[in-house]
């Protein structure tokens, strides 16, 4: 399906209906089903029922992290976890009094239990304590500690709004929801002197010296400290970073950072049909980047034999050399040939003409050695055979959220049902969209 096909069906796709069966594909929507079903099983197991917090990661046959027992939580992750229970609910997965009383077991433990900093949360909280850990440390305290992380805190906050707005008729979700956003103060982290929001903040040292200057995964960040009920920043603060450009064969796109960072902002907030004030297409440029980032794999195959037109995708990862923050154009050194399936995985709803095809050929091709519990491992390496033994939250949770979007549109359409998305949207200068 090209993209003009896929909007052409944005209106059945708002009304819940699944777009790949309306399009005539039932087995790509059979495929993507079991694809999400099994991504959603990781939120299932590994939200604690106390905190309601998701481990980090875990390994493929659902069993403890393989290098040691560190019970590490991420709040970007939970975020995730609590939109995955909306879906979950939705499809029949699991029943709506359970996925309802997990949403409000987290949101409780968040609201008065999780350790805040004037309401923004830290990276990293001990999964079954909530208490602040070190990315993967079971020991807790100020050595590696983490961060207070506004891009974290910003995803987390998404799936909150998500939950809000798919248990709509819940007043105590909805009560807790709103006590969590009005408490986050966003002007606080602004650096001083301008309208940028800072990476973090640590009680040892601080600001974090780096601001989000550049187009980046914090895209929705700014949205939603611009909407904020209490505590906002000014909307001129939309244009307060730099729109650089990548240019790669007939394409040319804002942006120069892994392919991610076009797609968590957009898991969430719905900018199909959609231009900002400075007349930019943000759907139109991830949709880009995502052909572009294809065609560059495809580019490296005389490197890289396992890159092809259908095997293709390099984002943050596990790796053999361990984790990896990789991405491309350009070709970062430490490149090996490496495929994640959370590339395609999270643009599914950007370009499904692409990305379909390459996750059933991954499935097709390489079968049980990368299918696992919880749908693809985190990564492998078609070159050398390495199979990754773990899988982690976030690229379990961008393509669970991402084919739901490609399916029914319903994420965004629960997100996007709350007030405040909507009012950033019109303070930015959006335009109404166009069918």
């Amino acid at each position: 399906m090209n993209r003009r096909a896929f909007l052409r069906l944005s209106a059945a796709a708002w009304a819940g209906v699944d777009v790949l069966r309306a399009a005539g594909r039932p087995a790509d929507d059979a495929f993507l089903d079991d694809l999400q079903r099994r991504s959603f099983g990781y939120f299932a197991d590994k939200a604690d029922a106390v905190t309601g917090l998701v481990l980090d990661r875990g390994c493929t046959n659902g069993g403890p992290y393989t290098l040691d027992d560190r019970p590490t939580a991420s709040t970007s992750v939970t975020g995730f976890g609590l939109a995955g229970f909306c879906i979950a609910a939705e499809r029949g997965w699991m029943g709506r009094p359970e996925a309802r009383e997990r949403v409000r077991t987290t949101l409780a433990f968040l609201l008065q239990h999780a350790p805040n900093e004037r309401g923004w949360f830290y990276h990293w909280l001990h999964w079954k304590t909530g208490a602040r850990a070190g990315a993967f440390a079971s020991v807790h305290g100020p050595a590696g500690a983490s961060e207070v992380s506004t891009i974290d805190t910003a995803l987390l906050l998404a799936g909150i709004l998500t939950a809000r707005g798919y248990f709509s008729d819940d007043s105590e979700i909805g009560r807790l929801a709103n006590a969590i956003y009005e408490r986050i103060d966003f002007a606080w982290m602004l650096v001083p002197g301008t309208d940028r929001l800072s990476h973090g903040w640590t009680p040892e040292q601080g600001f974090i010296p780096y601001s989000w200057d550049e187009y980046s995964e914090a895209s929705g960040l700014y949205l939603l400290a611009i909407a904020a009920p209490r505590h906002p920043i000014p909307p001129r603060a939309w244009a307060a970073w730099r729109r650089t450009t990548t240019a790669y064969g007939s394409y040319r796109y804002i942006g120069t950072t892994p392919i991610f960072t076009h797609q968590y902002s957009q898991l969430f907030f719905d900018f199909r049909g959609r231009r900002d004030a400075d007349g930019v297409d943000w759907f139109g440029n991830s949709s880009a980047a995502t052909r572009v980032h294809r065609q560059f794999c495809a580019d490296l195959h005389s490197r890289f034999p396992g890159y092809t037109s259908e095997i293709w995708g390099i984002t943050p990862s596990r790796s053999a050399a361990g984790y990896t923050d990789w991405g491309g154009p350009p070709l970062d050194p430490r490149t090996d040939g490496t495929v994640v399936p959370a590339a395609p995985g999270g643009s599914l709803m950007f370009t499904p003409d692409i990305c379909v095809p390459a996750l059933r050929a991954m499935q097709n091709r390489f079968g049980d050695s990368i299918s696992c519990r919880y749908g693809f491992t985190d990564a492998f390496n078609p070159t050398t055979g390495w199979t990754s033994p773990d899988v982690t939250g976030l690229n379990l949770g961008v393509t669970l959220l991402a084919a739901e979007n490609l399916r029914t549109g319903n994420l965004w359409r629960w997100f996007m049902a709350n007030p405040e998305p909507q009012r950033a949207l019109n303070l930015c200068g959006f335009g109404t969209p166009r069918a």
